[in-house]
C-alpha cells in the first residue's frame, strides 16, 4: 500500500456509523442487512457533525449503507458537501454468519466471534468475502481518495471492519491485529499521511465519541 501512495500530506478523518436499531445489536449483518440507525445513533450523528463544525472538509465520502447515510447525514447539511458514494466502502460480507448473534456464531460454527478479524484473513467464514476481495476494494477506495485530495482534509463514512481494514493497509499490518483496539459506533479516527517522514502515516486519533445530547 505505501509504495502506491501519492506523494502528499493530507488528513483523513475516518467515522463509524451510529448505533444501529437495537434488534441488531451484536449481530453480524455486514452488507447483507441494511439496518437504520436507533434514535442514540442518529444523536452520534449529530453529534459527529458538532464536533466538526469547525473543521474544513473538502469532501465526504461514504458507504451507501443506510445506516452510514443516516449518520453523516448532519454534517452534510452543516458542511453544504455532497457525500460520494462508493459501494467499496461497504462492511465486509460475512456470509453464513450473517444475521447471527455473536454467541450464536460459537454454537452454529464453532468459532468466537471475538476472533472474527482472524477468521476473516483466514478466509474462514464460509461464503464470505475473500480477504483479496476486501482488501482489493477498499484500497482501490481509499487510493482513489487520497489521489484526489492533496494537502486537503477529508471525511470517510463508512462502517467498524472497513476502517480496520483501511487502517490496517495503511500501516502495513495483518488485519488481526486490528483486534487490539475498538472501532465505537459513531467514533471518529484521524490518520495523516506526512510522506516526508520516514513511516508515512500517522494515527492522530483513534476512535474518539464525540459527546452526545441527552
Amino acid at each position: 500500500m505505501k509504495s502506491h501512495l501519492p506523494n502528499h500530506p493530507m488528513q483523513i478523518y475516518l467515522i463509524r456509523h451510529g448505533e444501529v436499531e437495537e434488534k441488531y445489536h451484536k449481530v453480524f449483518g455486514g452488507s447483507r442487512i441494511d439496518m437504520g440507525l436507533s434514535p442514540l445513533g442518529v444523536r452520534m450523528g449529530e453529534a459527529v457533525a458538532t464536533w466538526l463544525k469547525d473543521t474544513k472538509l473538502e469532501a465526504i465520502y461514504a458507504s451507501p449503507m443506510l445506516r452510514v447515510q443516516q449518520t453523516l447525514a448532519p454534517l452534510a447539511k452543516q458542511s453544504g458537501l455532497k457525500p460520494e458514494l462508493m459501494p467499496g466502502l461497504m462492511e465486509i460480507d460475512f456470509g453464513d454468519w450473517t444475521g447471527s448473534r455473536w454467541d450464536e456464531v460459537q454454537t452454529n460454527f464453532n468459532a468466537s466471534a471475538f476472533d472474527w478479524l482472524e477468521i476473516i484473513e483466514n478466509n474462514g467464514i464460509a461464503n464470505g468475502e475473500s480477504i483479496d476481495s476486501l482488501k482489493e476494494r477498499v484500497q482501490e477506495c481509499l487510493l482513489r481518495i487520497i489521489r484526489a485530495h492533496p494537502h486537503q482534509k477529508v471525511a470517510i463514512f463508512c462502517h467498524g471492519g472497513i476502517i480496520r481494514v483501511m487502517i490496517a493497509l495503511l500501516l502495513g499490518m495483518p488485519l488481526k491485529n486490528m483486534a487490539f483496539f475498538n472501532i465505537e459506533y459513531g467514533s471518529i479516527s484521524v490518520v495523516e499521511l506526512l510522506p516526508e517522514r520516514k513511516h508515512a502515516v500517522e494515527v492522530e486519533l483513534l476512535n474518539y465519541q464525540p459527546p452526545v445530547a441527552k
